[in-house]
């Protein structure tokens, strides 16, 4: 089985970087924005759905970065095989999803969240100078980090 999974770096006029920090099962992520392409969809949209669903955000999608060129199992599934495609996101409007300053620091309504679901998620802006891809937790996301320092 494949898994095919659209992420959206997004860099704001600051110069940081969105990430994810997520709580999956009992494991902690940071990972970019993004999500699980759905029968029907083109990865474009897939990247503008998730956006909307996770943060209430509208983005254009703009240039391709990185597809997936190697065999990588997923971190979830050990019977998938992940897939993952990268472009730059835009936003369309201001960010009005509360940001975090540190790492997983999620309020009573996403921990509610997580008992109900077994996961949720938190966002929050990294700066240029700090990231690096220890920043990220899945090994594509950090070829993606190797990718963009190096530009």
């Amino acid at each position: 089985m494949f898994s095919i999974r659209v992420y959206g770096i997004l860099i704001d006029e600051n110069k940081q970087v969105l990430v994810s920090d997520e709580l999956i099962r009992g494991g902690y992520y940071t990972k970019f924005p993004g999500g699980g392409l759905e029968f029907g969809e083109g990865t474009r949209d897939c990247l503008k759905r998730e956006f909307k669903e996770e943060m209430d955000l509208n983005v254009h999608v703009g240039e391709h970065i990185y597809t997936t060129d190697y065999f990588q199992i997923s971190a979830f599934n050990p019977s998938h095989q992940i897939i993952s495609i990268y472009y730059y996101a835009h936003p369309l409007e201001p960010i009005k999803a509360p940001l975090r300053q540190k790492p997983f620091d999620f309020d009573e309504q996403q921990m509610a969240m997580y008992k109900e679901k077994g996961e949720t998620e938190t966002f929050r802006f990294i700066n240029w100078n700090d990231f690096s891809e220890e920043s990220v937790s899945l090994p594509i996301d950090k070829i993606v980090v190797k990718m963009l320092k190096a530009l």
